[in-house]
C-alpha cells in the first residue's frame, strides 16, 4: 500500500523452533571479558563520555592516594597517537605476590574486577574508585597499557594488550630512595571506541574541579600532541572557597562573605560552601569522594533541607517573615544560589556505574546536621549577609506566586489556542506526534514562504515577529507577559515551569529556522536561552534542532547548486573552473529571499536539508556560556568575543 511501511513482527508466536538450552549453552566470561563484551555497563557509553571516563578512573586512583595523605603531585599528559599518561607520587601499587591469586598484586589489580585496596582494611578510608573496578576496566578497554611502579627503591613494570599481560611483572631498574608512585600509560582501543578524540578543555575543566576538591594537591596537565606543548598547573589552598569564587567570577556576588562548613559527622566528612549572587539562576554542584554526582543524591537533599529550614527559622526569629506568613520554599531559598556540597565517606553507594547519584541515607543526615548547625552560626555572626540573603529569598517567594498566576493564565489560554493562534500558527494535519515538526521562523516574509513550501501533513510553521525577550535575567511572570514567547509555549502544548509535562508536547522536533546573518544568530541564541533555562527537558530529550539554510545559490546554464558555507561555494566553483564557465552567484541575506520551492528544497525537505540537533555535553560549561553571552556583565562577554572572534565564519558587516 502506498505510503505504508511493512513492519516485520520480531516474535513469531505461531511457530516455535527447538533451541538448545543445556549446560554447554551457559557462557562464563572470565577475567576482563565482561568489560569488553558490555563496556557500557562499566563506563556508561563508548562515546565521548566513556572515552574521557577512562582518564577519570586512572586519575581517581591517584586522587585516592592524595586524599589518604600520601600523594602531593599528579601529572596527566595527552600523548601523540591518542595515548594518555598519568603519574603520581603516592605509595605505588604493591608488586609482591598476592596470596589469593598467586600473582603479583600489580597484575591482580590491573586484570581482576573487584580487586584493590578499597575492599577492606585501612589502605583507603575513603576512595573514589569505580567500586574497585576502575583501573582494570581501563586496562580491558585499552589497546595497550603499561603500568610502572616505584616502591622501596625499585622500579617494576608490566604491559598489557586489551587487558591481557604480555609478560609477568618484572624489575626494570632503580628509583631514587625518596621516590615512590605509579605511572599508567594507556591507549584506548579503537575496536571499542569508534572515535578517539580527547577534548583538552573538557579535561582541564574536570581536573581543575579535582584540584579544588583536594586542596594542597598539585595537578599538572600537559598536551604533548602538538608543538609547542600546552600546559596548566592547578593548585588551590582555598579549596571550596576558591571553587565558589571561580564559579561566580562572571557574577555579582550578593553576600560578601562566603559561607563555608567543614566538619565530620559520624564517619562522614562534610564540606559545603555557599554564596548568593544577584542572578536569578542558581548553581548546585555536588561530590562524593571527589566524584561529581551530576544527579545529586542524598547529600544534596540534606543540604537543601538544612538551607531552607535554617533560613525560615532565622527569618521568623528576626521578623523578616511574620509568624502567620507562609514559609519560604526550597525554590525560594535557592534562587541565585551558588553552592558546592562535598562528602567523603567510607562506603559510597552510587546509583549506576557512572556514579551520577549518591544513595547513602546517612549522607543526608550528616550534611543536614553539619550545614544546619554551621549555617545558623554564620547568619548570626554575619547579620548584613543574612539581611541580603533573606531579602532576596522573600522577593523570590513573591515572584513565585506571580509566576504561578502567569502560568495558570497561559494554561487557560492554551485551552483556547485555536482562537488565540489563528492566523499565526499554521498547524500540520497529522496527529502522529512522532513524525511532526514545528518550525520557528524569523519574520512574516520567511514565514509566508515556509507556509507555502512545507509539507502540510507533518510540518507546522510559527512565525516570530522581531526578537524575543532575553530570559537570562527575567522572572517567569515577566517572560510569560511577552506575547511571542506566550504564543510559542501555547503552540508547544506542554506548559512551562512546574506545570511542564513533556508527554503533552505536540511536536517531535522543534526546529529553529533563522536567517544566516547577525540578527538571525541573535534570535537563535535568544530562543536557545529560553529552551535551556525554562524548557530544559526539550533539550535533554533531543527535541530541539537548528535548520541550516544555504548561503549561496550558484547557477550556470540550467544547472543550480546550493552552497551552505564559503568552503562549499569554493568547492563548487573549482569544479567548473577548467570549463571556463562563469556561473551567477546569489548570496542569500535572509530566508525571505527564497521562494517557497527553494526553501523546501534546501532547508525543509528531509531528503536534502541539514539539521543540527541541540545537545548539552557539559551542563556546567553550558551554564557558564549562557551567563557570559546573555548576562548583564559586559566585560566577560567582551573577553569571550575577543577570544573566539577568529573562529567566526560568514560574518556580515
Amino acid at each position: 500500500m502506498k505510503g505504508k511501511q511493512k513492519i516485520e513482527n520480531p516474535i513469531n508466536l505461531e511457530k516455535k523452533t527447538e533451541a538448545s538450552y543445556e549446560a554447554k549453552d551457559i557462557y562464563v566470561l572470565e577475567g576482563l571479558e565482561p568489560v569488553r563484551k558490555r563496556p557500557g555497563m562499566y563506563i556508561g557509553s563508548t562515546g565521548v563520555d566513556g572515552l574521557h571516563h577512562l582518564i577519570w578512573e586512572v586519575v581517581d586512583n591517584s586522587l585516592d592516594e592524595a586524599m589518604a595523605g600520601y600523594a602531593k603531585n599528579i601529572e596527566v599528559a595527552l600523548l601523540p597517537n591518542d595515548a594518555i599518561r598519568v603519574v603520581d607520587d603516592g605509595r605505588g601499587i604493591p608488586v609482591e605476590i598476592h596470596k589469593q591469586t598467586k600473582k603479583s598484586a600489580l597484575e591482580t589489580v590491573m586484570t581482576t574486577l573487584h580487586a584493590g585496596g578499597k575492599f577492606g582494611g585501612e589502605s583507603y578510608k575513603i576512595s573514589g574508585g569505580l567500586h574497585g573496578v576502575g583501573v582494570s576496566v581501563v586496562n580491558a578497554l585499552s589497546k595497550e597499557l603499561k603500568a610502572e611502579v616505584c616502591r622501596k627503591g625499585e622500579r617494576h613494570a608490566q604491559e598489557y594488550e586489551r587487558g591481557k599481560p604480555k609478560y609477568k611483572v618484572k624489575k626494570i631498574g632503580k628509583c631514587p630512595p625518596d621516590r615512590t608512585g605509579t605511572t599508567v600509560t594507556f591507549s584506548p582501543d579503537p575496536e571499542i571506541f569508534k572515535e578517539i578524540r580527547f577534548d583538552w578543555q573538557r579535561i582541564l575543566s574536570h581536573l581543575r574541579e579535582q584540584a579544588y576538591l583536594t586542596k594542597g594537591v598539585k595537578i599538572e596537565v600537559r598536551d604533548e600532541r602538538e608543538t609547542p606543548h600546552l600546559s596548566h598547573v592547578f593548585y588551590f589552598e582555598g579549596g571550596l572557597i576558591s571553587f565558589i569564587k571561580f564559579l561566580n567570577k562572571n557574577e555579582k556576588p550578593l553576600n560578601p562573605n562566603v559561607f563555608y562548613a567543614a566538619k565530620e559527622s559520624g564517619d562522614i566528612f562534610v564540606e559545603a560552601a555557599v554564596q548568593y549572587t544577584q542572578d536569578i539562576q542558581g548553581k548546585e554542584v555536588s561530590f562524593a569522594n571527589n566524584i561529581h554526582t551530576g544527579e545529586g543524591g542524598m547529600h544534596l537533599t540534606g543540604f537543601r533541607t538544612a538551607l531552607t529550614r535554617t533560613l525560615n527559622n532565622y527569618a521568623k526569629k528576626n521578623e523578616y517573615l511574620k509568624a502567620e506568613e507562609e514559609n519560604l520554599t526550597g525554590e525560594d531559598s535557592r534562587e541565585g544560589l551558588t553552592a558546592i556540597v562535598s562528602v567523603k565517606l567510607r562506603e559510597p553507594q552510587f546509583e549506576g556505574q557512572t556514579k551520577a547519584r549518591l544513595g547513602n541515607p546517612d549522607a543526608r543526615t550528616a550534611v543536614e546536621n553539619v550545614v544546619g548547625e554551621i549555617f545558623e552560626e554564620f547568619l548570626e555572626k554575619n547579620p548584613n549577609d543574612a539581611k541580603l540573603i533573606l531579602e532576596k529569598c522573600i522577593l523570590a517567594a513573591k515572584a513565585r506566586l506571580a509566576a504561578k498566576a502567569a502560568r495558570e493564565t497561559v494554561l487557560r489560554k492554551g485551552a483556547l489556542e485555536g482562537s488565540i493562534l489563528a492566523g499565526k500558527l499554521a498547524d500540520c494535519s497529522s496527529s502522529d506526534r512522532e513524525n511532526t515538526e514545528l518550525f520557528l521562523v524569523e519574520g512574516d516574509s520567511a514565514g509566508g514562504s515556509a507556509k507555502q513550501g512545507r509539507d502540510r501533513q507533518f510540518q507546522a510553521i510559527l512565525p516570530l515577529r522581531g526578537k524575543i525577550l532575553n530570559v537570562e535575567r527575567a522572572r517567569i511572570d515577566k517572560i510569560l507577559g511577552f506575547k511571542e514567547i506566550r504564543n510559542l509555549i501555547i503552540a508547544l502544548g506542554a506548559g512551562v515551569g512546574e506545570e511542564f509535562d513533556i508527554t503533552k508536547l505536540r511536536y517531535q522536533r522543534v526546529v529553529i529556522m533563522t536567517d544566516a546573518d547577525v540578527d538571525g544568530s541573535h534570535i537563535r541564541t535568544l530562543l536557545l536561552t529560553l529552551f535551556y533555562r525554562h524548557l530544559p527537558e526539550l533539550v535533554e530529550k533531543g527535541h530541539i534542532f537548528i535548520a541550516e539554510p544555504p548561503l549561496y545559490r550558484i547557477q550556470h546554464a540550467k544547472n543550480i547548486e546550493y552552497a551552505y558555507s564559503d568552503g562549499d561555494k569554493e568547492k563548487i566553483l573549482s569544479q567548473w573552473k577548467d570549463k571556463k564557465i562563469t556561473p551567477s552567484i546569489q548570496r542569500y541575506k535572509g530566508l525571505g529571499e527564497m521562494n517557497p520551492e527553494q526553501l523546501w528544497e534546501t532547508t525543509m525537505n528531509p531528503q536534502n536539508r541539514v539539521l543540527r540537533k541541540v545537545t548539552v555535553a557539559d551542563d556546567g560549561e553550558a551554564d557558564k556560556i549562557f551567563d557570559i553571552l546573555m548576562g548583564e556583565e559586559v566585560a566577560p562577554r567582551k573577553r569571550f568575543i575577543q577570544t573566539h572572534a577568529k573562529r567566526v565564519q560568514n560574518l556580515d558587516i
